[in-house]
């Protein structure tokens, strides 16, 4: 009998997915070229940047424009990020007014200006409040509803079973499980064992698992040891937009052996020009400087390249450091 492959479609309620590898939504990263870029080589889901309900409700521009998708982008997530129950719906409704095709809740952000009014991951302070969310956006939409957490808010408030049997009787079809808790940041390593549990109470409900998944190997080796429906890339996905097909070819025993300098530099390229594109000059430089050490200051000898890019002030500057500054492979 031959092994089930890891890599497989998803179904996410009415949402059929063509892979169980998805794309996170991350603040400041998950902007349009980039989504533009990840979509190159993955026909899964991909989130925008999380918004804040407050945010979409009161019509504010900037949070519309980090929502902005083309058609080919398609299936596209939007992640909403909110404590108050009452604005809830309305904030979905708005999502998916918009053709957003899936819909989840942050309650895993630990950053403390998210975190200082109860959300993302202040939510878990309040885990009922979570629900109460989630079972108003529910109300509200067709479309699947989703929901990210960690595993609690810190090693003596471990809750991420009660929070699968929480949102599952909510009705969300999904939840994301970061296997590290709030108190951790994104120190140490992210436990294995809390998503292993967390499908474990799982009845109908896709358990995803997050956390420290930065190449294909790591990718397999949390599907085969949890046991989670799908594997969520964040930061691993940064500089590397081919990750998701890097794990389909490893998974089909091809070798992945890492890409080249070269191919690196034509891929940060084409994300430069994206970028331009997109924002214009002033934007993509901030862009590029922000992003563009991913791409290649992770190969031996790229500290020379990190230490010019970031001192890069021109669109001129840039693109010939990425073009002629020697690598090492």
């Amino acid at each position: 009998m031959s092994t089930p492959s890891l890599i497989h479609p998803l179904q996410i309620g009415t949402l059929a997915l063509p892979t169980n590898i998805i794309f996170a939504p991350l603040a400041g990263c998950s902007d349009f070229p980039y989504r533009q870029m990840c979509r190159k080589y993955h026909q899964g889901l991909i989130y925008c940047e999380m918004v804040k309900m407050e945010a979409i409700v009161r019509s504010q521009a900037t949070s519309f424009r980090m929502l902005h998708y083309s058609a080919d982008m398609h299936p596209i997530g939007a992640q909403l990020c909110g404590s108050n129950p009452k604005l809830a719906s309305t904030a979905a409704k708005i999502i998916e007014d918009m053709g957003f095709d899936i819909l989840d809740l942050n309650c895993g952000c630990p950053v403390d200006k998210v975190t200082a009014d109860g959300s993302g991951s202040g939510l878990l302070r309040t885990p009922t409040r979570i629900g109460e969310i989630l079972a108003n956006m529910i109300a509200a939409v067709r479309i699947p509803v989703t929901v990210k957490i960690r595993v609690g808010w810190d090693d003596d408030h471990i809750i991420v079973e009660d929070l699968v049997r929480m949102a599952e009787l909510a009705g969300a079809q999904a939840i994301t499980v970061h296997g590290r808790t709030r108190k951790q940041g994104y120190s140490g390593e992210a436990n294995r064992e809390w998503i292993r549990l967390a499908k474990q109470q799982s009845h109908g409900i896709k358990v995803i698992g997050n956390g420290d998944v930065f190449s294909a190997p790591s990718a397999l080796r949390m599907l085969a040891e949890t046991g989670c429906d799908g594997v969520l890339l964040a930061r691993g996905g940064i500089g590397q937009p081919w990750l998701a097909e890097d794990i389909w070819h490893l998974e089909q025993g091809l070798c992945v052996s890492g890409r080249s300098a070269d191919e690196r530099r034509r891929v940060l390229l084409d994300h430069f020009e994206a970028a331009l594109s997109y924002g214009g000059d002033a934007q993509a430089i901030v862009d590029m400087r922000r992003i563009g050490c991913s791409y290649i200051g992770r190969l031996p000898g790229g500290r020379r390249f990190r230490e010019a890019f970031s001192k890069a002030s021109s669109l001129q500057e840039l693109r010939e450091l990425i073009i002629e500054v020697p690598m090492e492979e």
